[in-house]
């Protein structure tokens, strides 16, 4: 069998009546589904779309991308679990069933739009994320950025050490919404707000006199993505 007849046969199992349906699923989009269906295109599909797909028909990846093993489908008795519990997937660095994000720091110069990064501390390592989850968002996984939550400002939405996930794609002010921002050279993250007819960088932290709120405004101010995920050791 091809990956085409794989598939096709995974969505019958999975109820998937249309090519729609499991976009809206996987989060792969619809043309994508349909190049691998009908085999046509240059290259294979990647590793990473089709275990979001393996994902959304509840079939194993490795049965998905290459045929080898079982289809595990999950449901009663597959994997020895009960049909309402999926197996732990322990994600390690270049595992294709996930995105890998690079873990940085990011340096900054004031008055400059554009920004480095640095590996620092977290060399070498990288963020496993769900193939679906960026999908579904419908985000560029090479605009996508993780670090290290710094300080105590944003407590207690973020806490020190928190790792969160950056989407430098989106830089569009936005009311309430979480940023990583440029503020006067130094990477910093605060809680974009709307008043007064300006925008201000707000703290989470309930200690106004020492997490005030500082005006963003110009080449002082330069917004560099939308934080879209946390990691959190505090539960």
């Amino acid at each position: 069998m091809t990956i085409s007849d794989r598939l096709t046969h995974a969505m019958e199992e999975a109820g998937f009546q249309s090519q729609s349906a499991l976009a809206r699923a996987s989060g792969v989009p619809q043309p994508t589904i349909n190049r691998i269906l009908n085999r046509t295109g240059t290259r294979g599909p990647e590793a990473a779309t089709l275990a979001a797909l393996a994902s959304a028909c509840k079939v194993a990846f490795e049965w998905l991308h290459e045929g080898t093993g079982p289809m595990a489908r999950r449901g009663a008795g597959a994997d020895g679990l009960p049909g309402e519990m999926a197996p732990v997937v322990v994600a390690e660095d270049g595992d294709p069933r996930f995105v890998q994000i690079k873990m940085v720091t990011l340096q900054l110069s004031a008055g400059i739009s554009g920004f480095q990064t640095d590996a620092g501390h977290d060399s070498g390592a990288t963020l496993p994320l769900d193939p679906a989850w960026v999908g579904r968002h419908k985000f560029i996984p090479e605009r996508l950025v993780a670090t290290r939550v710094k300080g105590q400002s944003m407590e207690p939405t973020l806490y020190e050490g928190d790792i969160i996930v950056i989407n430098t794609a989106d830089n569009r002010p936005a009311d309430g919404v979480v940023f990583a921002v440029n503020y006067e050279g130094e990477a910093v993250v605060k809680r974009l707000s709307r008043d007064a007819g300006e925008w201000w960088l707000e703290s989470d932290n309930s200690d106004k006199r020492k997490y005030h709120r500082k005006v963003c405004r110009g080449s002082d101010c330069i917004i560099v993505g939308r934080v879209v995920r946390k990691e959190s050791e505090r539960i």
